[in-house]
């Protein structure tokens, strides 16, 4: 079939430049609770250990079987070993540039820094908590928000009891710190 009739993009797979790391801000650092750090090295060595070493057992074993072109184990094994090696690139490019904070060496105060857990209630009268992690290991589905996010910038250095614009699409929206908590070491 000629090339103008499938959709398939015009970049190859083995594309390393689209590896892109989410924007830290200039200057800024990557900040990572020890936890955080841990669960990234825990992924990186199990690419490289466990996931890796198979992939690359059923691609050796498919390449002997004959015509490549056709094969699919083979296929996509080269696919599934790509999508690897650039995940491994991509963690270590992260775990490199890490600064790892411990959040629990603020435990007892009332500032909100990196690691906090701040409850905070709008004009509404609503509450909310978060707690404010690093770029790669923040979950928004249990509260976790980046320490580069708008509510995060808003709240940080605040103390309980201070009220902080937050800059929304709706407006700038006031918000009041009720509540800051910190991991005990």
């Amino acid at each position: 079939m000629n090339k103008a009739f499938t959709r398939e993009s015009e970049r190859s797979d083995d594309d390393d430049d689209e590896v892109s790391l989410p924007a830290l801000p200039p200057g800024g650092k990557n900040y990572v609770t020890p936890q955080g750090y841990a669960r990234l090295r825990e992924e990186l060595m199990s690419l490289l250990d466990v996931e890796r070493p198979k992939v690359v057992e059923v691609v050796s074993w498919a390449a002997k079987n004959g015509d490549r072109s056709e094969n699919g184990d083979y296929l996509y094994g080269k696919k599934r070993l790509r999508e690897i090696d650039r995940r491994i690139r991509f963690l270590t490019k992260r775990l490199d540039i890490a600064e790892v904070v411990d959040p629990s060496v603020h435990h007892g105060h009332d500032q909100v820094f990196f690691g906090a857990t701040v409850t905070y209630s709008n004009e509404a009268g609503d509450e909310r908590t978060i707690t404010i992690k690093g770029i790669d290991e923040a979950d928004s589905s249990h509260g976790e928000v980046s320490w580069i996010a708008p509510i995060s910038r808003a709240l940080l250095k605040a103390r309980v009891g201070d009220e902080v614009s937050l800059v929304t699409p709706g407006g700038v929206e006031r918000i009041e710190v009720v509540e800051v908590k910190y991991p005990k070491a």
